[in-house]
């Protein structure tokens, strides 16, 4: 529980940032993150609350965009005529589910590629979050495009296409970073094949 005060610990300025960032994740430079110093163990840097660094992974914006996501597809449901109290209750399980195969699969692959540092379980949490940001955008801006009617059309998605990009360019470059940083320096971020 220690651990996630650190996750946390945000500011009004750095979750304003952090959704720019997301969204529009372009232009944004540098991606490495601070560190504090190491640890008391010797194995791993200390790296700085969100608050002090823009660049760390929090938990507030993903576990507030889920939420989001679950009032705003079931608010959404209700302007259709389709709602009922199950709904809400449905869409929070479907969009767990998703996140825990999604975290599978990326343990999966840090296995397969041979980085292993338990410090990046909470970094992978909090990684595999900011994606409801991105979802809530397209279903906003795209039910307001088509008045209420639905998410889906040309619209809806060009909009999920481009707001699929910029997660994906946010993700790759700030786990990149976090990769180069907390490996070992006698070891590659990925494994080498040479026999």
């Amino acid at each position: 529980m220690s651990a996630l005060k650190h996750y946390f610990n945000v500011s009004n300025s750095y979750v304003v940032t952090k959704l720019f960032i997301v969204l529009f994740p372009w232009r944004h430079r540098p991606w490495s993150r601070q560190q504090a110093g190491m640890t008391s163990n010797g194995q791993g840097p200390l790296f700085l609350p969100p608050r002090e660094d823009i660049n760390s992974p929090d938990m507030y914006i993903p576990v507030m965009a889920f939420v989001t996501y679950i009032l705003l597809s079931t608010l959404l449901a209700g302007l259709r005529g389709a709602f009922r109290p199950e709904l809400l209750g449905l869409t929070a399980t479907n969009a767990f589910a998703i996140v825990i195969i999604e975290l599978i699969l990326l343990k999966l692959g840090t296995y397969l590629l041979n980085i292993s540092n338990e410090s990046q379980w909470l970094d992978l949490v909090a990684y595999s979050g900011y994606k409801f940001v991105g979802v809530i955008a397209t279903i906003t801006i795209s039910a307001i495009l088509n008045r209420g009617q639905s998410a889906g059309g040309w619209i809806g998605w060009t909009i999920f296409a481009y707001t699929f990009m910029a997660n994906a360019f946010f993700l790759v470059s700030l786990h990149l970073i976090s990769i180069k940083v907390d490996q070992p320096a006698d070891t590659a971020p990925f494994p080498s094949f040479d026999h």
